[in-house]
């Protein structure tokens, strides 16, 4: 169902590369909307995916940059400028960690993979805000998001660098969110539930954060579509005042201590 919520509200998506993609669901809901947006990922990542499909089925165009370079940040919000004029929102769904992919230990962290994986999850929210900022490119009362995980505030096996990443994301958002705040713009993380994209599945042991975290949340994991729905409603004007904030996602997970299924599977032992 439709309430017209982003009717006339033009953004930039980052971070869709497939239907399994969190960012994907954002951008369908906010067409569903009433939004037009710009839809960006990394050169590498638009050969991997099916963007062209998502942006055939939204009217989008598709903008290839690197979140982590400054340059191409430039053109691409240059290039959004001049379709849109000044945009009402923005979301950076960016996240990856080499030494995750690799199976590196905690303990025996790569550090030049660390800091690779430090500028394109956590780094390259920052370049994006600050070229945005630079450019002026943003409408008073705009909304610019985050998606994150619990992670930044809990250890989680396996989630390795990911966690610092995420930690280090969630503050950028909260100092850079000051400084918005001067120009009548909002800046938030989200904290969803684990998610079965293509970014998550890539943890070890992931199967077992999905269960584990589904037991704990009184209603249950999160899904990417209930995701999407929360991201509209905070781009949307019926959360101006909404910022600086992490804001979890999570069915409850994030205020569970133990849950009654948890309970019940150690009793049944």
């Amino acid at each position: 169902m439709s309430y017209g919520l982003l009717k006339g509200k033009k953004g930039i998506i980052f971070g869709a590369l497939n239907e399994q993609s969190i960012a994907w669901k954002v951008a369908e809901r906010c067409h569903e909307e009433g939004a037009e947006f710009i839809l960006s990922n990394a050169p590498i990542a638009l050969r991997m995916g099916e963007l062209n499909d998502l942006a055939e089925k939204t009217g989008s165009e598709v903008i290839g940059a690197d979140a982590t370079s400054v340059e191409d940040l430039e053109k691409l919000f240059d290039a959004a400028t001049a379709k849109f004029g000044k945009i009402d929102f923005i979301l950076h769904s960016i996240g990856m960690s080499i030494n995750v992919r690799k199976g590196k230990h905690y303990t025996e962290m790569n550090y030049d993979w660390l800091e690779k994986g430090w500028d394109i999850s956590a780094v390259s929210f920052h370049k994006v805000m600050r070229v945005a900022w630079e450019k002026d490119c943003m409408n008073e009362w705009g909304s610019i998001l985050a998606l994150t995980y619990i992670a930044a505030q809990r250890t989680f096996p396996d989630y390795n660098d990911m966690s610092d990443n995420k930690a280090y994301l969630e503050s950028i958002a909260r100092t850079f969110g000051n400084y918005w705040g001067e120009r009548k713009v909002r800046v938030n993380t989200v904290s969803q539930s684990p998610t079965m994209t293509t970014a998550g599945s890539g943890v070890k042991g992931f199967g077992g954060f999905l269960g584990y975290a589904e037991d704990m949340s009184p209603l249950g994991n999160a899904t990417a579509l209930e995701c999407a729905d929360y991201c509209v409603t905070l781009f949307s004007d019926l959360t101006k005042k909404v910022t600086m904030q992490n804001l979890f996602h999570d069915g409850g997970f994030s205020s569970s201590g133990v849950t009654q299924k948890v309970i019940s599977k150690y009793d049944a032992e």
